[in-house]
């Protein structure tokens, strides 16, 4: 089973979102969002680049789940 999801990036770190605070971190802290709220994941990117001085850049994550 795949699943695909939306990430924010800013250079090599991930966003994190959370309380309407916007944190950069590694992969396993990344806020993630389902592909239906691409309109909110866009809100989060012209906020945090314009109020938080990132680059942020949407990326679909697909995830593969299959047994060992």
């Amino acid at each position: 089973m795949e699943t695909e999801l939306l990430v924010i990036k800013s250079a090599d770190k991930y966003l994190r979102v959370k309380d309407s605070q916007y944190h950069l971190c590694g992969l396993d802290k990344a806020s993630v969002f389902p592909m239906n709220q691409l309109d909110k994941v866009k809100e989060h990117v012209k906020y945090a680049s314009r109020e938080q001085n990132m680059e942020p850049e949407v990326f679909k994550l697909v995830l593969r789940e299959e047994p060992i």
